[in-house]
């Protein structure tokens, strides 16, 4: 089990993010707890403490890269090195690229893809001098398969994905893991925005995932490193299906994954 390492998590306030918290805290590690919302993370810190382990928490807004650079920098000198970065901030907005409003387009990819290379370009050097670390970047199936009404945002997966397997490439000859997250649909309050009519959720909900197991699965990897988890591993299946055989597959379920 993961234990005593200083953990870094992005968008910790709710959803997915708060459980990593959670889950890597209930480990022993110390947490460092990243998002806007400061009274949420001071509410998850309190939480935290009280399993024995230590928080903190810090007011980081991920389409803000200056920010980005100096909470790095304060973070390294108040808490010490980073062990583990997982980037989990992020959001989607699921609408019809001939609706979709530019701002959201851009904020998308300033929370989802700038924002998460440039945290980890400021963790990288810090790693890099002590030649150890973990970097878990939380991706989507969205970034291999992307579905009607979901193009966006499957954009920005796609952008995390190929940032990870360069970035993992870059830094073969150190010490460093780089590892992919690519979970399908979960529980959690990630659909209040990004499906606001409920179609897609109503849909897809008896398939959805647990956030807590998709933490749980998540934290394993900081003791058992690998380049890519799946969940759930069924849904991997029609992702690899498509890149085999893209042309195929559009024909075949084209049509059925127009749920949202």
């Amino acid at each position: 089990m993961a234990t005593d390492k200083i953990i870094w998590i992005t968008g910790a306030s709710s959803g997915l993010g708060k459980d990593l918290a959670l889950e890597a805290g209930k480990r022993g590690n110390t947490v460092v707890l990243l998002a806007r919302n400061v009274e949420k993370l001071h509410a998850l810190k309190q939480i935290i403490e009280g399993q024995g382990a230590k928080a903190f928490v810090y007011r980081l807004d991920m389409s803000d890269t200056n920010m980005i650079a100096q909470v790095t920098e304060q973070i390294v000198t108040e808490v010490g090195q980073v062990d583990v970065l997982i980037n989990n901030a992020g959001f989607g907005v699921f609408e019809k690229v001939e609706h979709a409003d530019v701002k959201n387009v851009q904020e998308m990819f300033d929370v989802n893809v700038v924002g998460l290379i440039a945290l980890t370009k400021s963790v990288l050097p810090h790693m890099l001098q002590h030649n150890k670390g973990h970097i878990i970047n939380i991706a989507s199936q969205a970034g291999k398969l992307s579905t009607p009404k979901s193009s966006v945002y499957a954009a920005t997966k796609h952008a995390v994905l190929g940032f990870t397997n360069g970035l993992r490439m870059e830094l073969l000859d150190t010490n460093i893991h780089i590892s992919a997250v690519n979970p399908g649909p979960i529980k959690t309050p990630f659909f209040d925005r990004a499906d606001q009519e409920g179609t897609y959720v109503k849909n897809i909900e008896r398939w959805m995932l647990e956030s807590q197991e998709v933490a749980r699965a998540t934290i394993n990897l900081i003791d058992r490193p690998k380049r890519e988890l799946n969940l759930p591993k069924w849904m991997n299946v029609g992702s690899t299906f498509y890149q085999l055989m893209p042309s195929l597959f559009e024909r075949l379920a084209g049509r059925k994954l127009n749920k949202k």
